[in-house]
C-alpha cells in the first residue's frame, strides 16, 4: 500500500493511500435481477432491517479493482480507478485527482468514526 502527504492550494491537508480489496469482497458477477415485485409485498423476514453487525458488503463492479482515499480533517474522498502516477506525480495533479475523487459519507457510532465505504 503506496501512502502520501500533500497540502492542496487552499491549505488542507490531505492523507492519500490505495486500497486494494481482498478477492472476497470483489464481486464476481452481477447477481441484481430485474424480478418483478407485487405491489406492497414485503420481501423481508425480520422487522429489524438493519445489517447484522460485522457484516461486510461486497464491492461493486467499479470498486473491484481498488481506489485510492484522499482523507482530510473534515472530509473522505475515494477514486476509481487507482491512476498508475499517484505514488510519484506532483502535488498539483494528486491534487486534481483529490478534486475528481468522489465525497464519501462517514457514519459515526459512539466516540470513534467508523468509515464503511474505505
Amino acid at each position: 500500500m503506496g501512502y502520501r502527504i500533500f497540502r492542496d492550494s487552499q491549505g488542507t491537508e490531505w492523507q492519500t493511500w490505495d486500497v486494494i480489496p481482498r478477492m472476497e469482497e470483489r464481486r464476481v458477477a452481477e447477481r441484481r435481477t430485474r424480478a418483478v415485485v407485487p405491489p406492497h409485498s414485503e420481501l423481508r423476514s425480520r422487522s429489524d432491517r438493519r445489517k447484522g453487525a460485522g457484516h461486510r458488503g461486497v464491492l461493486t463492479a467499479a470498486l473491484n479493482e481498488g481506489w485510492l482515499c484522499f482523507e482530510a480533517e473534515e472530509q473522505k474522498r475515494r477514486l476509481a480507478p487507482i491512476p498508475q502516477d499517484w505514488e510519484r506525480c506532483a502535488v498539483p495533479r494528486l491534487e486534481e485527482y483529490c478534486v475528481q475523487a468522489t465525497p464519501v459519507r462517514r457514519v459515526t457510532r459512539g466516540l470513534s468514526t467508523i468509515n464503511l465505504t474505505t
